[in-house]
């Protein structure tokens, strides 16, 4: 059966120990998934200029945060990983010219299993994380998603972890969302629901709010959905899942891709 693809925001790294309507939505998700073959997950928090692959039979769970509640580094969520996955990916990318390197023992950052940890609670699939690079361009980021779209074929659940309102400095102590976040949510929502790929390419200089929405130190949380939507090239058909709200300016949404 052919799996769709999604954009899942990550939030904070407290969703994981949170029980609200996005954490409950994330488990209804996971369920309804039932256990996908593998898991390829493009995290905003791993951004790195080359193309890279985790190759590790068995994850380490990364803690890359600070400031947090002690429980949170006493956290683990220990998926295995899959080298055959890891190699039918780089053949992938070697078919279209993307150069490419493998990578042990980095282990799973949170944009990775914070969000798999409320999904796939039994940490029984295995997961190849990608790294994203935000000094590429909209259209290059589609067209290394676009590689992988095979895979959707073969049982392989493709995600994009991220934020597309995701401003640290402008955080509120309060969920009801400044208008300018709703107006940013908005612009991309009628753009991805019409796959819009001109208007979504030039975000930066179209959307309304894009610099507060997407500050210039924060990019990597809005590209992988570029990468999930290269994945969905065939279909283009953009869902909106659920849309909620946290600390005012940090959007928690999830985007089906088919």
């Amino acid at each position: 059966m052919k799996l769709p693809a999604f954009f899942i925001a990550h939030g904070s790294p407290l969703l994981v120990l949170e029980d609200n309507d996005y954490t409950r939505f994330l488990q209804r998700l996971g369920s309804d998934l039932g256990k996908p073959r593998g898991i390829v997950i493009f995290s905003a928090h791993w951004d790195s200029p080359e193309q890279l692959i985790t190759v590790d039979a068995q994850h380490e769970t990364q803690h890359d945060f600070y400031g947090f509640p002690e429980e949170m580094y006493q956290l683990n969520y220990p998926a295995p990983g899959d080298p055959a996955l890891s190699s039918r990916i780089s053949e992938l990318f070697k078919d279209h010219n993307l150069p490419h390197q493998p990578v042990l023992s980095r282990g799973l950052d949170h944009g990775a299993w914070v969000i798999l940890s409320k999904m796939f609670p039994q940490a029984d699939i295995p997961v190849v994380a990608l790294s994203v690079d935000s000094l590429r361009s909209p259209e290059e980021q589609y067209s290394i998603g676009r590689m992988l779209a095979p895979l959707r074929d073969e049982g392989i659940l493709l995600i994009g972890s991220g934020g597309l309102v995701h401003n640290l400095r402008l955080l509120k102590q309060k969920d009801q969302p400044e208008q300018w976040a709703l107006d940013f949510d908005g612009w991309i929502a009628e753009r991805l629901e019409a796959w819009d790929l001109p208007s979504l390419y030039a975000y930066e200089k179209q959307a309304p709010h894009v610099r507060e929405a997407v500050p210039t130190y924060g990019k990597e949380h809005f590209i992988p959905l570029f990468y999930v939507m290269g994945a969905a090239d065939e279909g283009r058909q953009a869902q909106l899942m659920i849309q909620a709200y946290q600390y005012g300016t940090l959007s928690l949404n999830c985007w089906m891709l088919d």
